[in-house]
């Protein structure tokens, strides 16, 4: 019988198989797909995922191939900063004290290259599991007329996650009423709008937007309603980059667009007997501030410490529903209600409310303590269990 099985070689999968290979426990990673996955997704990590990151040795060379971020603003379409906090606000409370973009395809090829030098693990690509039952002090996997036993399965094989659904488990989404455009563009939009920061939310009664920088292009993130018609038709997608960057001194090139839609779900539990849940797989949200993707690596990295103290005998398999219950509390009490507030909003015509939350930002900024306490939060530093705050 295998350690434990991690269905999913995303950066949640495999960051829970890398936590519990460096801990000894002999792991497995199967993944449908015959490769890692190129996708253009989640772009951002906070400070308290590059400290998680970090202690598994990927950091380092992550950051080298993103973009740092160093401060937040905020601005009108007439190109007035209306607000700015720099990220160095945080030393002391982070080995990280700044945002990192970069793609989530940057990363999984380190978390594999690192599981793949060490012995206890192994990952098997093409390999897709159909369904499993758990029995006595295991699990039994099926894929195709094969079958595979583990003492516990981490399922991490995202939002329509086989494992959930062969299990029957509930997972009931909300559809948010707007969707996510993303706009990719090679033109330097630092160079065009003099002090643009790396991260910055235009807020406008006309147009808001929010602009990322990576390290070879930037993004213009729009949310439209759910019924646009045709948003990626050339035109509009043209039509909204002037609305959203009126200030630009000469056209912005387009090399891309996509969209997607959003839904706020998290399972009633992350466990169900020996079956974990991570990332997607567990919970959703509306992917404002980057927060979902990281508070699956939160997920998978609490979930492989807890699992191989419970594996060497260190702690009793209760420690598994105190993480699954804290994790889902994270969840719902902080993730999802900081995720939603970040676009609260971004579609509001109303000038006195706009204003009104300028005002705050502004009074926030202006104030070290404040800024301090407003940065943690939104790099999810507070959400970090005290023993790991304090390492």
């Amino acid at each position: 019988m295998k350690g434990v099985i991690v269905v999913g070689a995303g950066p949640v999968g495999l960051t829970a198989a890398l936590t519990l290979a460096r801990a000894g426990v002999p792991v497995t990673v199967f993944e449908r797909e015959e490769g890692l996955g190129s996708q253009s997704r989640a772009s951002t990590f906070h400070p308290a995922t590059l400290d998680l990151l970090d202690d598994l040795g990927v950091a380092e060379p992550l950051i080298a191939r993103g973009r740092v971020v160093d401060r937040v603003q905020w601005r009108d379409r007439a190109g007035l900063v209306l607000a700015e906090m720099g990220m160095g606000s945080l030393d002391g409370l982070t080995r990280h004290p700044f945002r990192l973009h970069a793609e989530q395809s940057v990363l999984t090829p380190l978390l594999l290259s690192a599981l793949e030098a060490v012995p206890e693990a192994d990952v098997r690509f093409g390999t897709r599991v159909d369904g499993l039952a758990e029995g006595g002090t295991g699990v039994r996997i099926r894929m195709g007329r094969s079958w595979a036993r583990a003492r516990y399965v981490v399922a991490a094989d995202g939002a329509h996650s086989t494992v959930r659904s062969s299990l029957g488990l509930p997972f009931h989404r909300v559809a948010y009423p707007t969707q996510a455009l993303r706009v990719f563009t090679d033109s330097p939009l630092d160079e065009l709008l003099p002090r643009l920061a790396p991260l910055t939310y235009v807020r406008d009664v006309g147009q808001s937007c929010s602009l990322l920088a990576l390290p070879d292009h930037w993004r213009i993130i729009v949310r439209i309603p759910c019924d646009a018609r045709n948003p990626l038709a050339t035109s509009s997608v043209a039509a909204l980059v002037r609305r959203a960057l009126p200030g630009v001194s000469r056209p912005v090139r387009v090399v891309g667009a996509d969209r997607y839609g959003l839904a706020r779900g998290v399972l009633p539990s992350y466990r169900c007997g020996r079956v974990l849940f991570a990332g997607d797989a567990a919970h959703l949200t509306s992917t404002a501030g980057g927060l979902n993707m990281n508070a699956g690596i939160h997920d998978a990295v609490e979930l492989g410490r807890t699992l191989a103290r419970v594996l060497a005998g260190e702690a009793g398999p209760g420690a598994l529903d105190t993480w699954a219950t804290r994790r889902r509390a994270v969840l719902l009490d902080q993730v999802i209600p900081r995720s939603e507030a970040r676009v609260a909003g971004v579609q509001d015509r109303d000038t006195s409310r706009l204003a009104a939350a300028m005002a705050g930002l502004r009074a926030i900024a202006g104030d070290p303590g404040a800024t301090r306490v407003y940065l943690a939060q939104a790099s999810m530093l507070d959400t970090l269990p005290q023993a790991v705050r304090n390492r």
